[in-house]
């Protein structure tokens, strides 16, 4: 990994450069290393050409950093969440509320700094933020949450609305800290892999995978090739199940029910599948630093995939046909190309708007180099354009692994990955809902020191409320599942 050294003061006019060029950052986090008295700032940038990611390392050393947010938008959270977790101060914020304490929330010391801060709350009146004026008493105000109903995870949105239409809206997530990357600290590399399979349920697969191939870069550790085309089988099973998961539950937002119910039945088939592969329905404790824990049980995948394909061919087709269904899809939650490249959006919700970007493709990784990964980009940005997406990866992700099966050949699936003297890695997978990253730190002492998480969620949740905003209530819902996100990967 290329590291970069960038004086603060010239962050600015090296990140206009990139975006100039065609490039975008990524993220950007802080880590307090042991032999620095304060935080040092990694940018992840990702070039406009193919090439290696770019790493730029910042020491400030008690100045402050300049902000980014006014050159690249999407920088606006990172930066706030490195202010709230690790005390990092920008120069000339133009927001600058916390980001991951609710109000009367706070900590001794930065949260990720060295030792054991406490957090501290002070209940408070939460103050909602004023539209309008005495003028203008039509506009309405709705908080719903942070207890919803159904499984639906911890957030509340405030709505500003006049009859149907949404004027503006307020997503305050963060809701439940789990403190997810201080628990890495201390732990032994080979463990981690347990701990991120469960930062987020449904990317439990992609979560590790990121995490190990970060390990396997800080300890020079090549992977044998049956366990790099297997770890492709598994990244595909769990994109399939996920995909059928979000049709199933779009239709639910639509009141299509048959197509509801034929998705989450395809969803449970393709579980039924994971579990007789893998062992676990979800894809945990398989993959690992250095490979995969065991080998997996092909036997009738080839047939079980092909039963699953022909059943899932007549359901796109008919979503795709289901007037209802279409006309509260068509112009629903409009997001243009540019809002989703300057506000960070990943995954298919990128790629609806216009974006060809695809980590297995761009950044290839695990045995996706050898492989054909087929665009699936649509511009209309809509909440069909998004479904189109989703059934486009679907048919890829059976041509993948039918295309992986033909390259696998006999083998070791697992090598010894132990970073003997520290070191340090990135890694990442295009996860089902877009770039999933894992930064790791490894101590002396051979325990990580530092392991960042950038998921898919946090970035799109960042894109969201500008697809809600002069919408209405009719098609919030819709709007919203057509997003495929989750708290978990911002509740870390």
């Amino acid at each position: 990994m290329n590291i970069e050294d960038v004086d603060a003061e010239l962050l600015p006019a090296q990140c206009r450069t990139l975006l100039e060029q065609g490039g975008r950052l990524d993220f950007a986090y802080a880590w307090f290393p042991e032999d620095e008295a304060g935080p040092e700032l990694r940018y992840i940038a990702h070039p406009a050409q193919p090439g290696p990611l770019q790493v730029w390392r910042c020491r400030p050393r008690g100045r402050p950093v300049p902000d980014l947010a006014g050159v690249a938008p999407l920088m606006s959270w990172y930066e706030r969440e490195m202010h709230d977790m690790c005390g990092v101060c920008f120069a000339d914020r133009a927001e600058t509320e916390p980001l991951m304490f609710l109000p009367g929330a706070s900590a001794s010391t930065p949260p990720l700094e060295r030792g054991d801060p406490r957090l501290i709350y002070k209940p408070i009146a939460y103050a909602l933020p004023e539209i309008g004026g005495p003028d203008r008493e039509d506009i309405q105000l709705l908080p719903f949450g942070p207890v919803r109903a159904d499984v639906f995870e911890s957030a509340q949105f405030v709505f500003f609305y006049i009859g149907e239409a949404i004027l503006h809206y307020h997503a305050q997530l963060f809701f439940k800290h789990r403190g997810m990357e201080k628990r890495f600290e201390g732990l032994l590399p080979e463990l981690g892999a347990v701990l991120a399979e469960r930062v987020s349920g449904v990317g439990s697969l992609s979560h590790a995978l990121a995490y190990s191939q970060a390990v396997e870069q800080a300890a020079g550790c090549t992977v044998p090739l049956r366990a790099k085309v297997l770890r492709v089988i598994l990244a595909e099973l769990e994109r399939i199940y996920n995909h059928l998961h979000y049709l199933g539950h779009l239709c639910h937002t639509t009141t299509l029910k048959v197509g509801e119910a034929q998705g989450k039945y395809l969803e449970e088939r393709a579980k039924q599948v994971n579990g007789r592969v893998a062992g676990e329905r979800l894809l945990r404790n398989v993959v690992v630093p250095g490979g995969l824990r065991h080998d997996l049980h092909l036997h009738g995948l080839t047939f079980d995939l092909q039963r699953l394909q022909d059943e899932f061919a007549p359901y796109a087709r008919m979503l795709e046909t289901s007037t209802p269904h279409l006309d509260r899809l068509i112009t629903t939650g409009l997001l243009t190309r540019r809002a989703a490249f300057d506000q960070g959006a990943t995954g298919p919700v990128e790629r609806a708007s216009g974006s060809s970007r695809d980590m297995r493709r761009d950044q290839a990784y695990a045995a996706y180099g050898e492989l054909l990964v087929y665009e699936t980009v649509r511009d209309a940005g809509d909440a069909h354009a998004r479904q189109q997406v989703r059934i486009a990866e679907i048919e890829n992700s059976f041509d993948l692994i039918t295309q992986a099966l033909s390259r696998l050949d006999p083998g070791p699936v697992h090598v010894p990955c132990i970073p003997e003297h520290g070191g340090e890695g990135l890694g990442w997978a295009e996860s089902p809902r877009g770039a999933l990253y894992y930064a790791v730190h490894i101590g002396g002492d051979g325990r990580l020191a530092r392991v960042k998480i950038k998921s898919p969620s946090f970035s799109n949740w960042r894109v969201f409320p500008f697809t809600v905003h002069d919408s209405n209530m009719m098609d919030y819902a819709i709007n919203e599942a057509s997003f495929g996100l989750t708290m978990a990967g911002c509740d870390r």
